[in-house]
């Protein structure tokens, strides 16, 4: 790793921050599935993806899809620590004429590579780009995250069965195991588990892995660079929710904001982990 645990941890609790201020700012948004996957995000942002905040539309650049559209709040929380743009406009989230909308648009918002929200295509978007580059011979590498009740879209199998096709092993897919969708439990709505020996299934390099711990992200996404002729996808089990004690694993806050009451606590605790982090 070239920035330390001890750095990506501070960051993602940060970006914890900026989604809680944000979402309670808007009184609109997806804190759940947000807060699952700063780790994630910390890691790629700030340590695996070679990109730069000053030319964000380099033709080089490694490229992110969040398939998961919804949680947005989380990729411009990044992209706002990375310095993409003020930490200040998380305050503007989801109103009019802000660049941060409640889903990721191409072209609006500096760092978004695709827009995304439909779910169940973002892998397919990201299986074109990753394609661009073995076509054209370019080195950019291409990383997608979509969530674990996302995957029971057909078109997720397709892009699956494609990109194992055309050996895109310049593709890495992150699966959000967080175990709730908006309407419950995944494995209650449509079972797709055991999701890794899936995915290995269909011909893909799969790794299973604690999608909270930056070491183990960043280990996984070495392994993924030493794959050849194959894509690689992690498995990662988080809670929906991490970070702000009432809303870890409840399936309530999908998609719900929290009150004044509400977002004091939160942010009392992602203060208090800060200090902790901070030793």
């Amino acid at each position: 790793m070239k920035t330390s645990a001890i750095e990506l941890k501070r960051i993602a609790n940060r970006m914890r921050q900026l989604i809680v201020e944000g979402v309670y700012s808007a009184q609109s948004g997806h804190p759940g599935g947000s807060l699952s996957i700063c780790e994630i995000l910390s890691v790629l942002f700030f340590d695996e993806m070679s990109r730069d905040p000053k030319v964000p539309a380099d033709p080089d650049r490694d490229r992110f899809v969040l398939s998961k559209g919804h949680a947005a709040p989380a990729l411009y929380a990044a992209l706002a620590v990375r310095g993409y743009f003020p930490e200040e406009d998380m305050k503007t989230l989801r109103q009019i004429d802000s660049h941060l909308q409640g889903h990721p648009s191409l072209g609006k918002t500096p760092g978004v590579d695709m827009s995304s929200g439909s779910l169940g295509q973002g892998l397919s978007a990201a299986n074109g780009m990753a394609l661009n580059a073995k076509a054209k011979g370019l080195g950019y590498r291409v990383y997608c995250v979509c969530g674990d009740g996302e995957m029971q879209e057909g078109q997720i199998w397709e892009a699956i069965m494609t990109a194992a096709h055309y050996k895109l092993d310049n593709l890495v897919l992150f699966v959000d195991n967080n175990g709730l969708q908006i309407d419950g439990k995944v494995s209650d709505v449509m079972n797709d588990l055991p999701m890794a020996q899936r995915l290995a299934a269909f011909g893909w390099n799969t790794l299973e892995i604690d999608g909270h711990d930056v070491e183990a992200i960043g280990e996984a996404l070495a392994k993924a660079r030493e794959t050849k002729d194959a894509p690689t996808a992690i498995v990662c089990r988080t809670v929906k929710g991490k970070g702000v004690s009432y809303m870890e694993d409840q399936v309530g806050w999908h998609g719900s904001a929290p009150n004044a009451e509400q977002y004091e606590i939160a942010m009392a605790e992602l203060k208090k982990e800060e200090e902790v982090l901070h030793g």
